[in-house]
């Protein structure tokens, strides 16, 4: 068994030192046979090690692609091009301000090839770059750019907006040199977590092809099943053999655990390599991916917006394809960023969802400590289940209690109702139950209703009302209907909210 490439983003070094490679280039191979790329995927999901086997290749190192698929395929004497390689993924540019850091990265890559630039600008320095490597060399400049977001999705936050905005222009006069040196470029490959309007950065790249949705591409990033089939088997078999399941049923909870990312409509799946190698390494089901840093804006964005309930959402192209910094889209920047994935497309409607069991219910602990202002949660919803199976409505209604008591009166005041569903909810989900809020019926919107395996609770909630009023629109609109032909019990839930906390609370049992 090669070894895991856990961290590992140079194609050399994983090569040269015995790593396991899962073989890509097939698709790479089809890249070549078109000039200008851009592509955006999730972290950890490989793109640095793309880049970087695309810059060995056009170097011409054959060596390194020995017994790979496309060994054979190419005319390595005419691969050798001069490149320029720029990365983003260090936050250097905190400290020294990013045109300065833009403009040391310039004449970085100027020394690299031992040329002296004349220019001062970006724009201007970019070009002379270009043109002397393309009369030193006599062949077209490759130019790969990799987290070319970063320098703009530090800055999110309200308070730092102003910086995001003029980081974009900076990126604009970096790239507007490229459209007008055609001739000079052999290739040209940009990637990053999101994609911003092609507008406010790349205007001038006209004939930038956008590979993110491409089914071409579909598969060039993360495992297939087939992958992992081919290059795990034995190493599932094993862990299987420990923990006492067949080979199908450990196979089964890796797919649900860790499979699910879709970028061609929903049509083919992979698996987040980065949690499929900690899960075989480690031997233990866990949220390897999400520990890898969740950025904070977005946790505090969804709550700023009162977004928590993201499974099933139906979207159109649109959304998905442009972000645009004045008016960041949290949906569109959960998809970019990998926290929802194409479930499926219906004419030009795409349905959004949570890729798998490890982003769900992370980030559903993620939101509800949020909301709840509490950072260990999961203890509580374990409670929670406990007393639901029980059927012990005094502890559940304790628990939630516990849960509000710790969120700011300025903050709570200001949502009021929308915190009672938005911990219910998440708190149920983060069971694993089937839970909704605010679900639309013939006669009205419940307020929260929860199913499990024996049982639907449905919840309505009156702040500062009284419990008979409660109660009442449950059976004036009939919530329960819907529930009627299930063989589960059906709770009715009254409750009264009072100065953040649950004040009263009646249930029924329904009847038909």
């Amino acid at each position: 068994m090669k070894k895991y490439p856990l961290g590992i983003q140079d194609f050399s070094e994983l090569r040269e030192n015995g790593y396991l490679y899962v073989d890509k280039t097939a698709h790479i191979c089809e890249l070549l046979q078109h000039k200008y790329f851009f592509l955006s995927h999730p972290r950890r999901f490989g793109k640095s090690l793309l880049l970087s086997t695309l810059k060995y290749l056009f170097e011409g190192r054959q060596d390194l692609f020995e017994d790979l698929w496309i060994a054979d395929k190419v005319d390595w004497a005419s691969m050798q091009h001069p490149i320029l390689h720029f990365t983003f993924n260090k936050s250097d540019f905190h400290k020294m301000g990013f045109e300065t850091y833009l403009l040391k990265k310039l004449q970085e890559q100027a020394s690299l090839h031992a040329l002296v630039l004349e220019a001062t600008t970006i724009s201007s320095m970019m070009e002379e770059l270009i043109m002397q490597l393309y009369k030193k060399h006599g062949t077209g400049v490759v130019v790969l750019v990799d987290e070319y977001d970063k320098p703009i999705t530090e800055f999110l936050r309200k308070d730092q907006i102003h910086i995001a905005e003029e980081n974009r222009e900076l990126m604009r006069q970096f790239y507007s040199p490229l459209k007008d040196l055609d001739r000079n470029l052999r290739f040209i490959f940009i990637t990053g977590v999101s994609k911003f309007s092609k507008v406010s950065i790349f205007s001038d790249l006209n004939h930038l092809e956008d590979a993110t949705m491409m089914s071409a591409y579909a598969t060039m990033l993360g495992y297939t099943e087939e992958e992992i089939e081919h290059h795990f088997h034995d190493k599932i078999q094993e862990i299987a053999d420990e923990q006492t399941l067949t080979y199908e049923a450990c196979f089964e909870k890796m797919r649900l655990w860790y499979n699910g990312y879709s970028w061609n409509k929903g049509k083919n799946k992979v698996y987040n390599p980065t949690s499929v190698l900690k899960f075989l390494q480690n031997k233990e089901f866990k949220n390897y991916w999400f520990e890898t840093g969740t950025p904070t804006f977005l946790i505090d964005l969804m709550a700023e917006r009162f977004t928590y309930n993201v499974e099933n959402l139906r979207v159109t192209e649109n959304l998905l394809s442009n972000f645009i910094l004045e008016d960041i889209d949290d949906i569109a920047l959960l998809f970019q960023t990998g926290y929802l994935t194409i479930k499926s497309l219906d004419e030009d409607i795409y349905t959004l969802t949570y890729p798998n069991q490890e982003v769900r219910n992370s980030m559903l602990q993620f939101l509800l400590s949020k909301y709840s202002y509490k950072r260990n949660v999961k203890p509580l919803a374990q409670d929670m289940y406990r007393a639901l199976g029980k059927r012990d409505f005094k502890q559940v209604f304790r628990i939630f209690n516990g849960m509000l008591g710790e969120i700011p009166y300025e903050i709570f005041d200001a949502k009021q109702e929308k915190y009672y569903h938005a911990v219910i909810f998440l708190t149920f989900r983060l069971l694993g139950y089937y839970a909704q809020a605010e679900p639309s019926v013939s006669d009205g919107r419940i307020d929260a209703v929860v199913e499990t395996q024996d049982g639907i609770f449905i919840f309505e909630f009156k702040v500062n009302g009284t419990l008979e009023e409660a109660m009442a629109q449950i059976h004036e609109n009939k919530y329960y209907q819907r529930y009627v032909a299930s063989t589960k019990e059906i709770y009715l839930f009254a409750v009264v909210c009072k100065n953040k906390s649950i004040a009263e609370w009646k249930s029924e049992l329904y009847i038909a």
